[in-house]
């Protein structure tokens, strides 16, 4: 299962980079591949390139905010989160994304 997803919360500091690092330390402890851009106050970081968007399975979107870019993930299932899902439980956001992605490629409603 290959993860995408994009991180941003209000104020752009302290969230933003918390839920990156709880989504991906729960990802690797899940065994998915996922790769998290983010976009705070100093800017876009770790930008996901189009080609990354496409192949993934899903994406979470843990925002708070508007997102630069949106558009990008119009072809994708997407679940969206405030930021503090993404922080307060990581582990069963990843799982729920993933039973979301499966159950999207398999045409059933998760």
């Amino acid at each position: 299962m290959k993860i995408v997803g994009v991180c941003a919360c209000t104020v752009g500091i302290a969230h933003t980079y918390i839920a990156q690092e709880k989504l991906e330390k729960a990802a690797e402890k899940l065994g998915y591949d996922i790769h998290l851009e983010t976009q705070g106050t100093i800017g876009t970081e770790n930008p996901l390139t189009q080609e990354e968007i496409d192949s993934a399975d899903i994406a979470i979107l843990a925002i708070d905010v508007k997102i630069k870019g949106m558009e990008r993930f119009q072809n994708i299932t997407k679940l969206t989160v405030p930021t503090d899902i993404a922080i307060k439980s990581p582990t069963k956001l990843i799982e729920k994304s993933v039973e979301v992605a499966k159950s999207r490629m398999s045409g059933t409603k998760a």
